[in-house]
């Protein structure tokens, strides 16, 4: 089709800028492997096209608020039977709090003045569920669940943090590197343990030279000065062991070290403090100019070091016994594999190559903390009284994970479960926990090859939970240990529901069925879901549903603009592409022309491949897209007689641990043949000319392009 106006050669150039002609690239052939099951996905219903008004590219690439400004940080509240979320307000960046009761389909805007009554996200709750405790603006907040009334526990500008419930019904919460106990009953404050970053003082020393040695002999005013000293210094320390008024649990956890975490247990008596070394991941070598500054001056600006000149650093993980006072560092070498040359047979390739010989040798390797890009837990999680404590670690090599608990008897970690892979261990799916009341964890592995939940008691064996060719993320623990809440795609890679498994037997049942992009928050009397839920269509909107399997949802806000909804725009259907080079098809979304009539010939349809960013990320599922700019992009394009391809090449999220990898050492080349494969499937399927075949992509999608 030809264009009509100047605006729309405009979007000629801009879908096939930088592109290349894909039929025209060579692949390289691959075996696929014996192993993998083809798990081709029934086809979709996806949405039908929608409104009348037609969309410019102005307005596609416009700011969003004209979408409707969709709730964000949505969270309950502490009676579980009102929500609390932000909303943007219209033509700046600022947000207003609202609250909305799940019975109704109107919500209040919070005034200023009342911020800190609604609680937070990651509110907790004591073990009769009676209390609330929250952090707002930096103070210490708890309420009464049954009377409504909100004690401000501390009201300063010192930055308090982390609030817990402890099992003796006081409250603790962190400030700065300090944790105190709170007795709620009579107000009264303690500081339970305050951590240091810097060496231990070395105290009074006696002199250790000649020269000083004889000075303290002969001058009678040194040595007198010195037993002086040295009697407050003891002085002191009897005073801090015999009177208990004083807070004397300091602890020193080394100079130039950074705390990357520390968690304190329910009981109060002991901590986990994880220590690293504290250097700037940007190098002063390695600069860049900033051309855009408030000054209107170019700026250097230091940039993230050469991955050749990175160095590896390793943590130390401290156990602190508050009762006893002894601060225990606890070694890796009791972990699995902890000083396996993972890397060589990459070494003995790249040593081959310049004709020389690789010797292996075992060496420590630098293990860290976990971290996982989407949590919001923390990587060190105790049981429910404090007996016992867990820790996820990462080698630095991204090779091996390790699950492993405290042996405080004899001052060692103990590894529950290592996951070993030879590509890279995923950065996702890291969920972890123990049952309430118990001493068995449960997880979330990929070595199945898809993220799936296990339980292992501490000195049993570990029971997969949930099983088969789908995803699992986002893992929530009912009180009773009656069940794990949990998203997944089941049914299709592309579409996400809610389900729960019963820890006990492994049994799995579905709780939503809303076909498009489902999240989850379970209320805090764990009666009722807060959903947030969208499609490809449809821009995300709270939703509220009973916890219960096969539940009805009721939709709490429509936020979505009338000018949006009459914007005419082009569904596209979710297609499983056959793959020339692995057993699973690649996933793409595919916008048909609005004159496209099926099983049309002639081979002459021009056609448009996006490549979404990231590498690891889905954006062929039946939710709202975070690329939702290039959504009516595309959408216009068809309109225009393109056919475009939004493929979820090698690398993409939510299909498993191969298809994560796939590009392990060969970065680039297993997408552009699947990017060949969706040329082949659009010539023969949208009756494509693959002479006129262009792509386009931002950030990883943009080395796409140029490759």
């Amino acid at each position: 089709m030809n264009f009509k106006t100047t605006a729309n050669k405009t979007l000629v150039a801009l879908a096939v800028a930088s592109s290349f002609m894909l039929a025209g690239c060579q692949s390289t052939a691959s075996t696929p492997s014996e192993e993998q099951v083809t798990n081709v996905a029934p086809v979709v219903v996806t949405p039908a096209d929608t409104g009348s008004a037609e969309i410019t590219l102005e307005q596609a690439m416009a700011h969003p608020d004209w979408l409707g400004r969709q709730p964000e940080r949505a969270f309950w509240n502490g009676d579980s039977n009102s929500i609390v979320y932000a909303q943007k307000q219209q033509g700046n960046e600022l947000r207003d709090l609202y609250v909305q009761a799940v019975n109704s389909q109107s919500a209040s805007q919070l005034a200023l003045n009342k911020l800190h009554t609604v609680g937070a996200k990651n509110a907790v709750y004591s073990a009769d569920k009676k209390q609330q405790a929250y952090a707002f603006e930096g103070n210490i907040f708890v309420k009464n669940l049954s009377t409504g009334q909100i004690t401000q526990i501390t009201h300063d500008s010192a930055q308090q943090s982390k609030p817990q419930f402890l099992t003796d019904g006081s409250l603790a919460f962190r400030q700065g590197n300090a944790f105190y106990k709170v007795d709620l009953a009579t107000g009264r404050q303690v500081e339970l343990v305050n951590l240091h970053l810097d060496d231990a003082p070395k105290g009074v020393q006696e002199p250790d030279t000649y020269i000083a040695k004889e000075q303290h002999k002969l001058i009678d005013y040194i040595a007198l000065t010195h037993k002086n000293k040295k009697d407050r210094e003891e002085r002191k320390a009897q005073i801090n062991e015999q009177n208990d008024s004083i807070a004397n649990a300091q602890f020193y956890l080394g100079k130039g070290k950074r705390l990357a975490d520390v968690q304190l247990s329910p009981n109060g008596q002991a901590l986990v403090a994880v220590t690293t070394e504290n250097r700037s991941w940007r190098d002063e070598g390695d600069i860049m100019p900033n051309y855009i500054a408030d000054d209107a001056r170019v700026k250097a600006e230091k940039v993230r070091r050469r991955v050749a000149d990175e160095k590896p650093i390793s943590s130390d993980v401290i156990y602190i016994d508050l009762k006893s006072g002894e601060q225990t560092t606890l070694a890796f070498d009791t972990l699995p594999g902890f000083d396996e040359d993972v890397l060589a047979a990459v070494k003995k390739e790249n040593y081959a190559r310049e004709g020389k010989t690789y010797k292996s040798e075992k060496a420590p390797r630098a293990i860290n903390l976990m971290m996982d890009w989407g949590w919001d837990q923390s990587a060190i999680q105790w049981n429910t009284d404090g007996s016992q404590v867990a820790l996820m670690l990462e080698a630095w090599d991204n090779k091996d994970r390790w699950l492993a608990t405290v042996d405080t008897q004899n001052n060692k970690l103990v590894s529950q479960h290592r996951l070993h892979d030879d590509a890279w261990v995923n950065y996702a799916y890291n969920d972890f926990g123990w049952l309430n009341n118990s001493d068995t964890l449960y997880y979330l592995s990929e070595e199945s090859g898809y993220s799936h939940i296990y339980k292992k008691p501490l000195n049993g064996k570990a029971t997969q939970l949930t099983k088969g060719q789908f995803v699992v993320s986002n893992l929530t623990l009912t009180d009773d240990n009656s069940a794990i809440y949990y998203k997944a795609n089941v049914e299709h890679p592309g579409l996400y529901e809610i389900y729960r498994v019963n820890p006990a037997n492994g049994e799995s049942e579905q709780v939503t069925n809303l076909d498009g992009m489902t999240d989850y928050q379970l209320s805090p009397d764990e009666s009722k879901l807060l959903l947030t839920h969208s499609k490809i269509m449809s821009p995300p909107e709270l939703y509220v549903a009973d916890a219960k399997a096969n539940t009805q949802a009721t939709q709490l806000t429509h936020t979505v603009s009338d000018e949006f909804l009459a914007k005419k725009l082009i569904a596209p259907k979710i297609v499983a592409v056959p793959s020339s080079h692995t057993d699973q098809p690649i996933y793409a979304k595919v916008y048909y022309p609005a004159d496209y009539k099926e099983g049309e010939t002639g081979k002459n349809r021009k056609a448009v491949i996006f490549n979404h960013g990231a590498g690891y990320l889905q954006n062929s599922h039946m939710g709202w897209s975070g690329y939702f700019r290039e959504f009516m992009f595309h959408s216009l394009l068809a309109s225009e007689g393109y056919v475009v391809m939004d493929m979820d090449y090698r690398a993409s999220k939510g299909y498993g641990r191969d298809w994560r990898t796939a590009i392990y050492r060969q970065m680039g080349t297993p997408e552009t043949q699947d990017l060949v494969d969706g040329v082949k499937w659009m010539q023969a399927n949208a009756n494509v000319d693959v002479e006129r075949v262009g792509t386009y992509g931002g950030s990883y999608g943009g080395f796409m392009t140029f490759m």
